[in-house]
């Protein structure tokens, strides 16, 4: 029997494994159920022949890195290994266990629940990203099944907190743990017929306005900082147009912009009243970094349009805080690696295969620019990500589980 074979008669074996993973609410922040989440992953590659073991964060990182509220919540990272004899280098694949927190009201099932109808997985992590965890754990296990063995050495990696920073899981990882690949597949960013090869960075920043209170009476003797605010977000647009300026053409052809998205998080200060003159005001700036961009020069251009801004706003005032970074990657997809990939997901789908960039980011910049490996992304992905009725498709899941193992039965090195 095929590999291929076999992952289609176990199909059921796939819906169970991730019905497991998504039962295990792994909310982020602030992390919780890290230990148990991991504790069946290890057990997961023992039984598909890899020796797994996971490797815990210390306190003193997590005193480091974490605020108070979310230190007493471990963080592991699980690592398995199958060394193939004779093979020379080594293929590593990667996922986060993590998952962004639930709102809303679910039409199918809860959204630990894993429900299945109509072809379709629910849950939180579905899509982002237990389900390509549950594919490659069938593809693995599918190999070992029908006795087929890799033609390298295959390291898996599964990590925390993605879906905040990666510094405590795949930027742990590639720092502390006993990794050695020379390529990547990152299990996200590209899907069905494409292949991703780079994807976006993040700059996110928290602006505060500061004002001065003032009875709701006499707002004339105080400074609204609401108001304040209101006119820096204003000036803001001009910053947009600016960067929609910027362009970037990627290997499919695809016309990408650098983005500032204002407002996912505001707030006011306390001692907020309704005949109060608000005396603080805070909200938050998403920046997407192109991959071609200079990170560290779109940081202080976005920092220095504000302190502008808030000069010729009268009475503004207004401190910036970096809230976190995730960096932009991009390799031109001319190693053969990239090559092997693409041939394996022309084979399974039956149509030629396109290089992306992800407009999001993901975990590929530690591979490609850390550890300077060709590193690819591609998963079954999904449908409302981060959102209501989150959810991937049972055919896709499938699909990527056997184009993993064609990758891992095909490419060399």
């Amino acid at each position: 029997m095929s590999p291929s074979s076999y992952i289609d008669r176990h199909a059921s074996d796939l819906v169970g494994c991730l019905r497991q993973l998504v039962g295990i609410s792994t909310v982020n922040p602030p992390g919780e159920n890290y230990a148990a989440i991991t504790a069946y992953l290890v057990n997961a590659l023992d039984g598909a022949g890899l020796t797994a073991r996971r490797y815990a964060v210390s306190r003193a990182q997590l005193r480091r890195h974490l605020p108070p509220g979310q230190r007493d919540f471990p963080r592991f990272n699980v690592l398995g290994k199958l060394p193939v004899r004779g093979a020379k280098k080594t293929l590593h694949f990667n996922a986060h266990y993590d998952v962004v927190p639930v709102s809303g009201e679910w039409r199918h099932g809860s959204p630990f629940s894993g429900a299945v109808g109509r072809g379709w997985i629910y849950g939180r992590g579905t899509a982002d990203m237990k389900g390509s965890i549950a594919s490659l754990l069938l593809a693995l296990t599918a190999l070992r099944a029908t006795r087929k063995t890799p033609k390298l050495n295959v390291e898996v990696s599964f990590t925390a907190d993605e879906e905040t920073d990666s510094e405590l899981g795949t930027g742990w990882l590639v720092k502390n743990a006993p990794i050695r690949p020379d390529y990547a597949v990152v299990m996200e960013g590209g899907e069905e017929n494409t292949v991703c090869c780079g994807h976006n960075g993040v700059v996110w920043l928290e602006v505060t306005v500061h004002g001065r209170a003032a009875h709701g009476s006499r707002p004339e003797a105080g400074v609204n900082a609401l108001e304040k605010m209101s006119a820096l977000v204003l000036a803001l647009e001009d910053c947009k147009r600016k960067l929609a300026r910027r362009t970037f053409v990627t290997p499919e052809g695809k016309t990408m912009r650098p983005t500032l998205n204002v407002g996912g998080v505001f707030a006011s200060g306390p001692g907020g009243k309704i005949n109060t003159v608000p005396a603080l005001a805070s909200f938050s700036i998403d920046r997407r970094v192109l991959a071609i961009e200079d990170h560290a020069a779109a940081e202080t251009g976005l920092r220095d349009f504000l302190a502008q801004a808030a000069r010729q706003i009268p009475g503004c005032r207004i401190t910036v805080k970096k809230v976190s970074e995730n960096f932009a990657c991009f390799s031109p997809p001319k190693h053969p690696f990239f090559a092997a990939m693409a041939q394996c997901v022309t084979r399974v789908r039956k149509e030629p295969a396109v290089f992306n960039v992800s407009t999001g980011f993901n975990d590929m910049h530690f591979f490609a620019t850390e550890l300077k490996i060709p590193t690819l992304g591609y998963g079954p992905g999904g449908r409302h990500e981060h959102a209501i009725d989150e959810s991937a498709k049972l055919k896709e899941l499938l699909a990527s589980a056997k184009i993993y193992a064609d990758l891992l039965t095909t490419f060399a090195g």
